[in-house]
């Protein structure tokens, strides 16, 4: 299974919310970029952005500080957080993105989130934020009817590098991922599902590993220090 450490922005540090709540912030590091390089040291390859103020306000807020991170390490960088439209996603991969990550708007406005797709195959992100079920958008903090499976697999075909899948009720609560949910999303499409929130431990990865799952992301586990990304690779390795 990939690991894919995260890291989400804040007032320009790097933060991780309880269950997408902006209220119940905890601040980890107030360099983003050299945090950025850690993980690249670590044996990272890949890496989440999530620009939180960027998917209240709609727009990005930390475009400066993303792309030091672009700049200055070698990382595959997916970025989400206020990529609303073709004209930010198409900044972000000028900027040399590897991959943007849509959310709010393919809910919202499902056409401009094919064009985006279209324009960019296998570079785009679908991220379904789940709450019992239905999607979460606008940063989270707004409920919508959609199904997550249902959306899921509509978006399946529509040439995607990945499906990010979070259950935020786990999210930053580092009680263990959705396995089950996680899992069986994956069993109803073929793009891979990423699993995001809840990991707190190096047998939650193995968990999920077991289940099938073919890639998660983590943040608030490593800035805590129930392991190294280090620790995690050689435990999947064994896995």
């Amino acid at each position: 299974m990939e690991l894919i450490p995260a890291i989400d922005l804040l007032d320009g540090k790097v933060v991780r919310l309880h269950q997408g709540k902006y209220d119940q912030v905890t601040v980890y590091d107030d360099d983003p970029v050299a945090m950025a390089k850690r993980f690249e040291g670590q044996g990272a390859q890949r890496l989440h952005v999530v620009d939180l103020e960027g998917a209240r306000r709609g727009l990005p807020a930390h475009v400066p500080i993303i792309q030091g991170i672009l700049r200055e390490t070698k990382l595959q960088v997916q970025i989400g957080g206020g990529v609303r439209n073709e004209d930010v996603a198409a900044q972000w991969m000028d900027a040399g993105a590897a991959r943007v990550v849509l959310g709010t708007v393919v809910v919202k406005e499902p056409d401009v989130a094919r064009a985006i797709c279209d324009r960019y195959p296998n570079g785009v992100v679908m991220a379904l934020d789940a709450r019992d079920g239905k999607l979460a958008v606008e940063g989270w903090q707004e409920q919508s009817a959609r199904d997550v499976t249902e959306l899921a697999q509509e978006v399946d075909r529509w040439n995607i590098g990945a499906i990010l899948f979070t259950n935020i009720h786990k999210d930053g609560t580092r009680e263990g991922p959705d396995v089950e949910g996680t899992a069986g999303l994956q069993s109803q499409v073929e793009t891979t599902v990423i699993a995001s929130g809840g990991i707190g431990s190096l047998d939650d990865l193995r968990a999920l590993s077991a289940a099938g799952v073919r890639s998660s992301v983590c943040g608030r586990a490593l800035y805590s220090g129930a392991f190294t990304l280090s620790e995690a690779f050689a435990a999947l390795a064994e896995a």
